[in-house]
């Protein structure tokens, strides 16, 4: 697969279209079964508590993985993203009820860059606190 999206046809300051992300305790503990990542912190509210969280959090990586949906969605190809990174900032805390926490992001083209490549800069929120800082992608172009 390519990217859909042609390098031509961005500029500095193009934004992808935004998405929102539901996440439940359910989502958690299929998170968890998927990736081994059994840490208690994120589906035993009483454990999360006593280290010093406010309620179960989820894990970093899955918030991460929604986040880049946006680029991988607007580029049409996940092969296309050749660089992803973020520094976590505030953990995404699921409360133990029916709707859970909701992930709010939104990118734009950050810089266009050499053979295709354009730097596209994400925004990850959840319940108005930015979760995801210096949330970068570098993703080639048709």
């Amino acid at each position: 697969m390519t990217a859909k999206v042609s390098y031509e046809s961005v500029e500095v300051g193009t934004e992808l279209p935004a998405q929102s992300f539901p996440v439940t305790r359910a989502t958690l503990v299929q998170y968890a079964g998927a990736s081994g990542d059994f840490n208690p912190i994120h589906w035993n509210e009483k454990f999360a508590r006593e280290v010093g969280l406010p309620d179960v959090i989820a894990h970093g990586m899955f918030t991460m993985a929604e986040a880049i949906r946006v680029v991988t969605d607007w580029a049409g190809d996940p092969g296309a993203v050749v660089d992803y990174g973020v520094r976590f900032t505030k953990p995404v805390v699921v409360p133990n009820d029916d709707k859970g926490a909701l992930i709010e992001v939104s990118a734009k083209v950050g810089a266009k860059l050499e053979d295709n490549l354009v730097r596209v800069d994400l925004v990850a929120m959840c319940d108005g606190k930015k979760v995801l800082g210096l949330s970068r992608a570098v993703v080639r172009l048709a």
